[in-house]
């Protein structure tokens, strides 16, 4: 409800209710004076529910029962119009969920009271549905008052009003339901505690419900009592019901949710207990109203209520068979019964259609009738369901044909032999061609003995869309249209059929497998099934088995009277072929299940439907009179068997005479027989393996067919129509001339197809073929079948005999010559090529060698022949044994070395494709090999004969184009429209494509390294439009199948390959070997790209083809493989004409077992720069010529075309930012690229950037710093670090960390020379290269991946089952060489606006201090130093800038980064290390001054534009420096030189020369040097006076050492002051600062008595500067005195009288 509880939506709530609030005030404000003070306390109320409260729906919803009182009483007044007003007020808090269930309680106690006096019925219906579908608040009784108020208002006598109530009444039972199984979904997963129920006899057992199901069991349990005409228990207040909604909402429920009354047991007690007793009483009265109905058409009131309960109670009906079959097995066999009984022929027309739409229904479920079966049909004392469903249809079907009055079923009760020759005789007498009138429309029907019945289109295949029980809004009994049920019934046949075969064909699976055989018993038919056994079933297979033979024994009977009867009496040729299609199919199923006696029934009825029904009996008794004189019957129930009509309403097509040893008179075949005969023929094809002893009445039957048609076997055994015989000659209409060639093929086909029979089914045929007439031998039998006979010696003879007399008739010396007869030359060779379609060995060995021997002794003179002699080496397969392969391929070898040229050029394509196959097939490797040799040869002979060759298939082609022009068609042949020379070398690279995907490595390397010279070779011959097909159907189609196979292979190792070869590591896996051929394969494809640019540029999708490239690079690159990713970009390197193509010398050889030469493709090349042209085989003036183009062709090998470049950076970029990309998971197998493929792809971006520099945006800048951030980022191996790192101690870069600067410098000089736009990309470049440069103290972390610092790393130590470890880099000569990057370039632009603006002086500060402030802390000593002497030349360089710039505030920021950068160098916490020399020491030290330095000649002179606090911080630090500057980790000895005396005094010159040098100074600085002054002599005072008390107290204990050392400190500091106050101009000296300095001689003086020699030395030091005090002249002094009246009020008088004598 996140849209209702939004801020926006409660605000809005709130406002809309108290409008509301203030409209019922309004309204109520002189007629009903307490709603009004009602109202006006609401608005009250909920101002403050939303001042109060955060979460103002919850505390509306608490207090809902105050809000809504208002609305209530409203409502009560009776007003329309403030009865609306309130109405949608409730509405609206409904909807946001604020009402409590007492709050619900009163609103529906308030609707009760508006229906019980008619107030606002469909508002009142809005308001129950809002309230129930919003929320769950309302429960029980409330719940049951809402329902029963909608069922009230659906009694009305509006009908608006009853209409909507109905509608309301059935969403509010969905509602209730739905609650259920929304709250079984919360509890699915809590395991509740069994509750003990005593018995389900009384409602009490609602008990164990929860609330939702609880109500929902209340409101069915009342349904069914309403239904039932009994007073509810818990919808009280209802007054009136009506049975036919009642059954609708019980269908709806038991339809949309029968998970409910599965899953609770309270439910599933309600089904048995309430629904199915009141089902079948319902039914009841049925009956009775059907014998009161049948002979009175007068309406009474009783009838008008039939028709509606029936059709529902039949919907009902098919819920609970279809849902709750489980449940309820007893009770569905009554429903089952009751809707057979309702078929019957003395009920009423509409309740039959009903009933039979009822039963299609059933009969699209298969495995709902396989339930019947089982539960059913299968048990001893149960009722045979599914058996009497059938029937009940047939009997069904033939009440629909009998003449209605005659009420008697005896007239039709013939069984199948009890037809009389009598009957037959009128077949004669009426030909029955049906009269229709010329320009009618024949509508399809079925007509049987004067009784027409029209076929209507009910239904879809295989669904049951009823019409009549959809009728739920019809009072009266519908009338039906003529057909209608018949068409019914007729779908429910042909559903029932499809839908068991489907099933049981899908479940038998694989249960019969080649060698399986049924053998078949001799036993009386009704005991055959039984008596068969499988040997080897699972004990689950034979029950499957008996469901089967029991499903099709109980409907067989059934389904062959009625399909009989309605092929008979069909007249349309779709539902005749229907009828045909399930004869057929149960014919199939039944021959599948060994079924014999229903098998041949089926068989049987088709057999009659194909001959004249006179000539049925005839025949068909007289081949299978045990099966005609059988009744068919199942446990002594009768089927009618209708015997076919005598006459005929189909179209006579054929007149012919009878088959019989005397001549008789003719008789006719319709268009329905032909049908029929091709069902026979489709059922001997396709089910030959199962027809078993029926071949013999199927033989029979086609063989009298095909004399009545009058075929003859003609040349090569085919027959064909024509015969001259004595008696009347046979008709044919041009009806069935059309279809005799059709049925000719296929008959000729039928015995051929007998190969693949097993040897059970071919005896079969055998036996039925041998007791057939001469004649019919001598039509099925060509010359070549006994080369198919099972018995070896039988098949050597017919081989021996067909293949000498080939042999012989092309020896013979024919007139004209056998090359210029093409017609005999063909009938000699095809039955030579027919015997490839035997499967023997021998025979075809023995072919092989007949052909081997042809072309010996006839090879120069086959001409036309040698299609025939090809085909039959091409028809080998891999699985017909090594030796065969190898003769088939010895005659193939031949060919290609002798008789290339001999042969029409038409077959060269043919040759192609039979060396193709020899290198598919897998039995032997060297054959595979050679035959990439021979098609390398074939290459070469189209190359040397090109011209020759492309002539003769030009002239070919012209006169075939001819040909199909004539015959009005398309010429078609493979890679139409090329020249046919080109689709000759297509077809060439075709199947040495397909020999680069073999699964066998050697063979792919092969094939790869053949096709790829072929196309650099001979390519040039091909037309300019061919490249397009050789570019997408040939190499493009070849990586998109080697990228499949790459990234699908097994990564299992191979432990050998074969015999005693061991295999590499580097290709020990299917993975390895296949990414062998995926970097030959690129490689292959790169190269053609970049060599025949100049082809291929000119052509219109060159840019999608460069798209499709860049892919496969793309996805190759990102393999997880190191070989192919690294090879994936020397080819993006290649087709970026960055590196060169490989030289001829040093291409690999092209194939190791072929000595042939291979032509140069690129001879001498020159590189300048970028581009370079190259030296080609093919000249200008030739391709010209070639191509008849206006215009030369585009001559280039650079990339012109932007769009290329810029698609090329895309795929860079992707590439880099995939491979980059950290892993998210670090486990062993985790892919982390390699050093070599980083620095590929890095070294790729210069050369690129070249072309799309000016495109080029500070996006593609940021994208391109991410990629270089993340490439040096990548660990290596530890196993691959000790070839990239030769060691730790040695600062050299990695050519990754090379190549990354590189490509940062190529853009900084790009944007040097660039536009001022491009100049913005500065800050950029520096923010980069400063990240770089942190790298020194914090080398990068490569997502969460563990890394070793490669001095720990244990690559020296072999572990064979340890994982690699990751070392990280040594970034510390990277970051090093990147600083020194930043100084040099900060020097060439510091004064760049775009450098200003975006403060990179105060970033390359910032990141300055890192290394600073650790200073003995980072990892290397010269990162420090370096970092010093860079933040000298860059402040050298910046601050004049800085202060050019002081004004503008840009580098306010910068300064106190720079106070802090020097605070941190110059007093670092870090401590120097133990072994660190006097010397570094020093050397370290002058460093500090040299920053000292700075400040006062950089800084301090130029005060005035510089910050005052940031001066004040510089006082403060020179002051510090002054005065403390010691290191407290010296020894004793070395205390003098490690105080850092040098620093202190320059600190101490610089503060003094800052505070006194300067003739004109600010206020601000002025005040800034006396305060530093006074600070540091006042320090001395206190120091000296601490000294000289302890000094005394300690009497001879000698002082602490850091005391000694401090006074010592102190003096020197005393005495560097005054050297440098001597050094002032002395106008420059405030009074006060001298006044301070004399006050310190006193104290000097009284440390004198110290015992220390050292601060005796140090006081010596510092008295001996006073001397110039003690001596100055005298006129100066006094003038100075008489300016210093202060100093005379201090100095003692003593010292004046001395001074001034």
């Amino acid at each position: 409800m996140s849209g209702t509880s939004s801020p926006e939506a409660v605000k809005k709530l709130l406002e809309n209710m108290q409008g509301d609030l203030r409209g019922l005030s309004l309204e109520c404000r002189k007629k009903f004076p307490p709603v009004k003070e009602a109202a006006e306390s609401g608005i009250i109320k909920v101002k403050t529910i939303s001042a109060r409260n955060t979460d103002v729906l919850a505390a509306l919803k608490e207090n809902s029962s105050e809000v809504v009182q208002p609305f209530l009483m409203g409502c009560g007044t009776k007003e329309p119009k403030i009865t609306q007003l309130c109405l949608a007020a409730i509405q609206r808090l409904m909807s946001h969920e604020v009402v409590s269930e007492a709050a619900a309680g009163n609103i529906i106690n308030m609707l009760w009271q508006l229906m019980e006096n008619s107030l606002e019925e469909l508002k009142l219906l809005q308001t129950v549905l809002v309230l129930l579908t919003t929320n769950t608040v309302v429960h029980d009784e409330a719940l049951s008052k809402a329902i029963v108020l909608c069922f009230r208002l659906h009694f009305t006598k509006d009908n608006i009003t009853n209409n909507t109530a109905a509608a309301t009444v059935r969403q509010v039972v969905t509602v209730v339901f739905e609650r259920v199984v929304a709250e079984d979904e919360r509890y699915k997963d809590v395991i509740e505690q069994p509750v003990t129920v005593q018995g389900n006899s009384n409602r009490r057992s609602v008990s164990t419900l929860k609330p939702c199901a609880k109500d929902a069991y209340m409101l069915f349990q009342d349904l069914c009592q309403l239904v039932n005409a009994d007073a509810p228990y818990w919808l009280v207040g209802m007054t009136e019901m009506t049975r036919t909604f009642g059954l609708e909402l019980l269908e709806s429920v038991l339809n949309d949710f029968p998970q409910v009354f599965l899953q609770h047991q309270e439910f599933s007690f309600l089904l048995k207990e309430r629904v199915c007793p009141l089902v079948i009483k319902l039914f009841s009265p049925n009956i009775k109203f059907r014998q009161g109905s049948s002979s009175s058409s007068s309406p009474a009131p009783v009838e008008k209520p039939y028709f509606p309960i029936c059709m529902r109670l039949l919907r009902v009906v098919s819920v609970l068979i279809k849902q709750f079959y489980s449940l309820l097995v007893t009770e569905c066999e009554i429903f089952l019964s009751l809707l057979v009984k309702f078929l019957d022929a003395d009920k009423p027309q509409w309740l039959r259609a009903v009933a039979v739409e009822s039963i299609h229904r059933l009969c699209v479920q298969p495995q709902l009738l396989r339930s019947f079966c089982q539960f059913y049909d299968m048990k001893q004392h149960s009722t045979k369901v599914f058996r009497d469903i059938v029937n009940a249809l047939g009997s069904f079907i033939q009440s629909l044909f009998l003449v209605p009055n005659t009420g008697n079923t005896s007239a039709t009760t013939n069984q199948t032999g009890g037809n009389t020759p009598g009957g037959t005789a009128s077949a004669q007498t009426n030909p029955g061609i049906l009269g229709m009138g010329g320009g009618a429309t024949v509508l399809p029907a079925f007509e049987y003995r004067g009784t027409w019945i029209p076929i209507l289109n009910v239904t879809v295949q295989g669904s049951a869309k009823a019409t009549y029980l959809e009728m739920l809004d019809k009072v009266e009994p519908p009338t039906i249209p003529e057909g209608y049920a018949m068409s019914v019934a007729f779908h429910c046949l042909l559903d029932l059929v499809r839908g068991i075969t489907t099933m049981i064909e899908g479940e038998l699976g694989q249960a019969e497998t080649d060698g399986q055989t049924m053998t078949e018993t001799t036993l009386s038919p009704a005991q055959s099934s039984d008596q068969q056994s499988v040997s080897g079933q699972t004990d689950k297979e034979l029950v499957s088995r008996a469901v089967w033979e029991e499903m099709v024994n109980a409907c067989w009977c059934g389904l062959l009277a009625a399909l009989s009867l309605l092929l008979d009496a069909s007249t349309d040729e779709a539902a005749t072929e229907n009828i045909l299609k399930a004869e057929l199919t149960m014919a199939a199923l039944c021959g599948k299940l060994g079924l014999v006696t229903s098998r041949d029934a089926f068989i049987t009825a088709i057999c009659k439907g194909s001959l004249p029904p006179h000539y049925a009996l005839t025949v068909l008794n007289s081949t299978t009179a045990a099966l005609s004189n059988k009744t068919y019957s199942i446990q002594g129930q009768n089927v009618q068997m209708i015997s076919p009509s005598s006459e005929s309403h189909q179209q006579v097509v054929a007149v012919g005479q009878p088959l019989a040893l005397q001549p008789q008179g003719t008789v006719m075949l319709t268009s329905k027989n032909i049908q029929c005969m091709r069902t026979l023929l489709n059922l001997a094809h396709c089910h030959g393996a199962v027809l078993g002893t029926s071949w013999q009445l199927v033989l029979a039957t086609l063989q009298h067919l095909v004399w009545i048609l009058g075929l003859k076997p003609g040349v090569g055994g085919a027959l064909k129509p024509g015969r001259a015989v004595e008696g009347p000659s046979t008709v044919l209409t041009t009806a069935v001339m059309t279809d005799l060639p059709v049925i000719s093929n296929i008959l000729s086909r039928l015995f051929e197809s007998s190969q693949y029979l097993d040897d059970v089914s071919l005896h079969h045929l055998i036996n039925a073929l041998c007791s057939l007439s001469l004649e019919a031998m001598d039509m099925a039998y060509g010359n070549n079948k006994v080369c198919q006979h099972p018995n070896s010696r039988m098949r050597e003879w017919g081989a021996e005999a067909l293949t000498s007399l080939i042999k012989a008739g092309l020896t013979f010396n024919h007139d004209p010559p056998l090359s210029q007869n093409q017609r005999l030359q063909l009938l000699l060779l095809n039955p030579l090529k027919e015997l490839s379609n035997i499967n023997h060995p021998d025979i075809r060995i023995k072919q092989l060698e007949c052909v081997l021997q042809i072309l010996q002794s006839q090879g120069d003179s086959l001409g036309p022949g040698w299609p025939l002699v090809l085909g039959v080496m091409g028809a080998i397969r891999s699985d017909q044994g090594e030796s065969l392969i190898r003769t088939a391929f010895q005659c193939l070898q031949l060919v290609v070395t002798d008789f290339l040229p001999t042969m029409p050029c038409t077959c060269l394509q043919i040759v192609v494709e039979v060396a193709g196959s020899f290198g598919l097939h897998n039995q032997e490797l060297n054959i595979s090999l050679t035959s990439i040799g021979l098609l390398w040869n074939i290459s070469d002979y189209f190359f040397q004969r090109g011209e020759i060759i492309e002539k003769e298939l030009n002239k070919e082609e012209a006169v075939l184009q001819k040909q199909a022009e004539e015959k009005g068609v398309m010429l078609n042949r493979p890679f139409h429209p090329a020249p046919p020379f080109d689709c000759l070398w297509l077809c060439l690279y075709a199947k040495l494509g397909e020999l680069c995907v073999d699964p066998r490595p050697a063979v792919r390397k092969s094939a790869g390294q053949t096709l790829f010279s072929t196309i650099g070779a001979h390519g040039t011959l091909l037309q300019h439009s061919t490249w397009h097909t050789v570019i997408w159907k040939v190499l493009f189609h070849l990586l998109d199948r080697v990228r499949e196979s790459s990234t699908t292979a097994d990564k299992e190792k191979i432990e050998s390959g074969g015999g005693n070869i061991l295999i590499h590591h580097s290709r020990d896996t299917a993975e390895k070997q296949w990414a062998e051929t995926w970097v030959l394969t690129l490689a292959g494809v790169a190269r053609i790209f970049n060599t025949r640019r100049y082809l291929l540029q000119p052509l219109g999708d060159f840019s999608k083809a460069w798209d499709v490239l860049l892919d496969h690079i793309q996805s190759a690159a990102l393999s997880k493989n190191n070989e192919v990713s690294l090879a994936a970009l020397k080819s993006f390197q290649e087709i970026l004409q960055i590196v060169s193509p490989v030289r001829d010398s040093e291409k690999p050889d092209t194939l190791p077992a072929i000595n042939v030469s291979v032509p140069v493709v690129v001879g001498a090349m020159t590189a300048t720069s970028l581009g370079r042209s190259f030296m080609r085989t093919d000249s200008i003036g030739e391709r010209i010529g070639r191509y008849n183009a206006s215009e030369p062709p585009v001559i280039t090998d650079e990339i012109e075309d932007l769009n290329l470049w810029w698609a090329a950076w895309n795929t860079w970029y992707r590439i880099g930012s995939e491979s980059t990309k950290p892993p998210i998971t670090c486990d062993k197998l985790t892919f982390i690229p390699s050093q070599p493929f980083l620095t590929a792809l890095i070294q790729i971006f210069p050369a690129l950037y070249q072309h799309i520099k000016t495109g080029f945006s500070m996006d593609d800048l940021q994208k391109l710093g991410v990629i270089l951030h993340g490439a040096v980022s990548v660990p290596i191996s530890s196993d691959a670090s000790p070839f990239i790192l030769p060691s730790y101690t040695e600062a050299v870069l990695t050519s990754l960390q090379e190549a990354v600067l590189t490509a940062l410098d190529v853009l900084q000089k790009a944007i040097c020379v660039g536009s001022e736009n491009m100049q913005i990309m500065y800050p950029a470049i520096f923010d980069q290269l400063l990240a770089f440069v942190e790298f020194s103290c914090k080398p990068p972390q490569y997502g969460q991946l563990e890394t070793k610092h490669i001095a720990n790393a244990k690559y020296n130590q072999i572990q064979l089952f340890a994982p690699a470890e990751w070392v990280a880099l040594n970034y510390v000569p990277f970051a090093e060489r990147s600083l020194e990057v930043v100084v040099d370039l900060y020097q060439k632009t510091a004064c760049h606006k775009a450098v200003v603006n975006e403060k990179v002086l105060q970033n390359v500060i910032k990141t300055l201090r890192i290394p600073l402030s650790l200073k003995y802390s980072c990892p290397s000593e010269s990162t420090w130093k370096l970092a010093v002497s860079s933040l000298l030349k860059v402040l050298s360089i910046g601050l004049p800038v800085a202060r050019q710039h002081a004004s503008s505030g840009k580098f306010d920021s910068m300064w106190p980064e720079l106070a802090n950068t020097f605070e941190d160098f110059l007093f670092t916490k870090s401590i120097p290390p133990d072994n660190l020399s006097i010397q570094e020491f020093q050397r370290n030290e002058s460093i500090d001054v040299e920053v000292v330095q700075l400040i006062s000649t950089e800084i301090l002179p130029y005060a005035n534009f510089i910050p005052k606090e940031f001066v004040g911080q510089i006082m403060t630090m020179l002051n510090k420096g002054s005065i403390h500057s010691q290191s407290s980790s010296f020894t004793e000895a070395e205390i003098d030189i490690r105080m850092r005396e040098e620093f202190s005094k320059i600190c101490f010159e610089t503060l003094l020369q800052f505070s006194f040098s300067n003739k004109v100074t600010t206020p601000q600085e002025g005040y800034i040097s006396r305060m530093a002054l006074s600070v540091l002599l006042k320090r001395s005072q206190d120091v000296l006076h601490r000294y000289i008390e302890d000094e005394r107290l300690s009497g001879k204990c000698p002082l602490p050492r850091q005391q000694v050392t401090e006074i010592i400190f102190v003096l020197k500091a005393v005495s560097t002051l005054i050297d440098s106050l001597k050094k002032t101009q002395p106008e420059n000296v405030d009074a006060n600062t001298w006044a301070q300095v004399i006050a310190l001689y006193p104290t000097l003086v009284e440390c004198i008595s110290c015992s220390s020699s050292e601060v005796c030395s140090a006081l010596k030091e510092a008295l001996v500067p006073f001397k110039d005090f003690m001596q100055p002249p005298a006129s100066k002094i006094l003038f100075w005195l008489s300016r210093s009246p202060a100093i005379e009020m201090l100095l003692p008088h003593s010292f004046l009288h001395r001074l001034f004598c």
